[in-house]
């Protein structure tokens, strides 16, 4: 059942908070060992859901949120032993406001560690799998928020996104992942990893609960200057007529993809045409080259932001007299790829490279940006796969740069700061393959009406809970 569908059996009576709750936990305790989506259950959900108001927004409704999200009480371990045992003190802004709406959240998600990865291979404590193929892997850095909704172990999730880390695993679990307009949703709370980049986005299994939850979690936040003051008006939007859209097919994205994915390609430019969109091929000069870009800036902020794990203020200490010796072993536990970025990010950051590389970086980036903008004077969105191929086996990307090629169709998004969404269009030898839509600034329920109609449109074909759903 989807989560817009139990808050209305909620708010009719048919079914109790604590009677959601209880069949979520037992589900997770049945299925999630096999799947490794959580590293927390929270279980005093039961207790919290004795207690809730029925008659809150989203009573009833339980949210499972990505490890890197703050939460008061709960422990927050970002994927990484330095920070095992870490119980916060405070709750993420998204977090707060989902609870004070009577949201439960029932567990902590896995991830790649500090959200450095693109298969959640690289969390410290155990992968997760792809529950249409547990040989696979669910996609990365929030891949346990996307095993837990397309598990159907929870109808909503939290995950964060710094090149692609809600979108990727979305498409390759079967689910909607959005990426908002930088700022949209407030990052206080979230774990930073490049600071630029970085934006929590929800992860659900139809249009219709991200508006849900994307309502709820918007908005400015005197906590966060980055914020923007935008009133968040989804699910009104998605009362509303689908308007006449221009929609631009991004050349630079159509080779090199999986027979999956041009196939389902192709299938969405015929039922987006069907529903009147006017379709024309475009070019994007630079996205080819924003990987590139992307690993040069997002190491960079990396390096800065990690820097305060050094042993002195929170997370773990190594036992020692001499400073530089605690600070030394304490950061030896950080993970083999978290390590292989810092010191990326440090050496372009050096006083002999910063121009050669950082420097030329953050002008690639402007370009990238007012690309994009004068591509959104000839049409409203644009269209291209989320990524060249369905889910990869697990182990499957030794290489750190195949893996980091993952990324190419999503990090443009997070350079330009855009919202893109990424929606379930088809499969390939019984695996999901996602296409995205990239929005202008600040447009982000342009892009769900469009979602709307293709869901509405294929009559949900592309949509499946491989394991059943809990209700």
């Amino acid at each position: 059942m989807l989560a817009h569908e139990i808050r209305a059996k909620v708010a009719q009576g048919e079914v109790s908070p604590l009677e959601v709750a209880q069949v979520y936990l037992e589900r997770i305790r049945s299925l999630d060992p096999s799947l490794g989506a959580f590293l927390t259950v929270n279980e005093g959900v039961l207790e919290e859901a004795r207690s809730l108001d029925p008659s809150l927004p989203l009573a009833g409704l339980v949210v499972a949120v990505k490890d890197n999200i703050v939460t008061k009480g709960i422990p927050t371990t970002a994927g990484s032993r330095l920070l095992q045992g870490f119980v916060p003190p405070y709750e993420a802004t998204a977090v707060a406001r989902l609870k004070a709406l009577g949201a439960l959240v029932i567990g902590k998600t896995n991830l790649d560690e500090f959200g450095m990865g693109s298969s959640t291979e690289h969390s410290a404590f155990f992968p997760s799998r792809n529950p249409f193929d547990p040989t696979r892997v669910p996609g990365g850095s929030s891949g346990g928020s996307a095993v837990a909704v397309a598990a159907d172990l929870a109808p909503l999730a939290l995950g964060s996104d710094t090149g692609g880390s809600v979108r990727q695993p979305a498409a390759f679990c079967g689910i909607y992942g959005l990426k908002p307009t930088y700022g949209r949703v407030s990052r206080y709370g979230l774990i930073a990893y490049a600071s630029s980049l970085d934006q929590i986005g929800p992860m659900a299994r139809s249009v219709r609960d991200l508006a849900l939850i994307m309502d709820a979690i918007s908005g400015p936040d005197p906590l966060d200057a980055t914020s923007l003051d935008l009133r968040p008006r989804f699910q009104e939007a998605l009362a509303e007529p689908l308007p006449s859209l221009r929609l631009g097919v991004v050349r630079e994205a159509l080779s090199g993809n999986s027979p999956g994915v041009e196939e389902a390609l192709r299938q969405a430019l015929e039922v987006f045409r069907g529903l009147g969109l006017q379709v024309k091929e475009v070019s994007w000069p630079s996205l080819p080259l924003a990987l590139n870009a992307y690993y040069i800036l997002a190491p960079a902020e990396a390096s800065s932001n990690l820097a305060r794990y050094d042993g002195t203020l929170y997370g773990f200490r190594a036992e020692g007299e001499e400073l530089w010796r605690v600070v030394e072993e304490t950061r030896a536990r950080f993970g083999l790829e978290v390590k292989r970025r810092i010191l990326v990010g440090t050496f372009v950051l050096s006083s002999g490279y910063y121009e050669a590389y950082y420097g030329r970086a953050q002008a690639f980036r402007k370009r990238l940006k007012a690309e994009a903008q004068a591509l959104f004077q000839e049409v409203d969105l644009l269209l291209l796969p989320t990524t060249p191929h369905p889910a990869f086996p697990l182990g499957g990307r030794p290489d750190p740069l195949a893996m980091y090629r993952e990324d190419l169709y999503t990090v443009g998004a997070n350079l330009a700061g855009l919202p893109a969404l990424s929606f379930p269009a088809g499969f390939e030898d019984g695996l999901p393959v996602g296409l995205q839509l990239f929005a202008p600034w600040a447009r982000d329920e342009l892009l769900l009406q469009a979602a709307l109609a293709f869901e509405e449109a294929t009559d949900r074909a592309f949509l499946r809970a491989p394991l059943g759903e809990a209700l």
